[in-house]
């Protein structure tokens, strides 16, 4: 009997975080917007600017649209220049030893979504995992898991906003948020890795939602 009762409180205690995990999600989603309001976002443009290292910065622009297509340029001597983008057959990026583009046939696109919006539906699975701190905020800590791949997301536990990020080979911060339109985004990305050769930081003074795009604007 006790054994029947064992399992019976592990599988509630399962249902319950499960629960939790999409909970949460669901909280930042209606915090930041409303899912509604998500999927009529068709097209972002974030002016700003990037920092490399200690001293290297740069006017930047990402143009990204549904489903999955982007570009990042860098102005250097007010000349824009595009370093990186996926124009929906091709993947690109600089190759800094020729300073020329090259197309990368294994380039593997990111979805214009972030995966926690209709995470169910791709095909992920949500754990909640506890509270953690990110700098002075405490954080819901919930894991999303598809086939190999896990990632952590930290949800502030008073406004529900996306404070951090970790995936396998990069941890991202955000910060700054405002109201763009009837959504609210972060104007601040940290990124870190676990070689620190490829940090950068992105602050934004602009951003644009579902401008029309012309044709070209991905190609290279």
């Amino acid at each position: 009997m006790k054994k029947i009762f064992w399992v019976l409180a592990l599988f509630s205690a399962h249902f319950i975080y499960a629960q939790t995990a999409k909970e949460i999600i669901d909280r930042n989603i209606e915090a930041t917007g409303g899912l509604t309001n998500w999927k009529l976002l068709n097209s972002v443009i974030l002016h700003g600017r990037v920092t490399l290292g200690v001293n290297d910065e740069y006017p930047m622009t990402i143009y990204q649209q549904r489903p999955n297509l982007a570009k990042t340029t860098i102005s250097i001597s007010k000349k824009e220049t595009a370093i990186e983008g996926y124009d929906g057959k091709k993947g690109y990026a600089m190759n800094y030893a020729s300073n020329k583009l090259q197309e990368y046939p294994n380039y593997e696109a990111q979805n214009f979504d972030n995966d926690f919006i209709d995470w169910e539906s791709k095909g992920f699975t949500a754990k909640y995992t506890g509270k953690e701190r990110v700098g002075d905020a405490l954080c819901h800590k919930v894991e999303l898991q598809k086939n190999v791949n896990t990632t952590i997301y930290f949800f502030d536990v008073k406004s529900f906003m996306l404070l951090k990020e970790i995936k396998k080979d990069e941890t991202l911060t955000y910060s700054d948020f405002r109201k763009t339109g009837s959504l609210i985004m972060p104007y601040r990305l940290e990124s870190s890795s676990p070689k620190k050769d490829s940090d950068y930081v992105i602050s934004l003074h602009k951003i644009e939602v579902n401008k029309v795009l012309p044709a070209n604007t991905f190609k290279f």
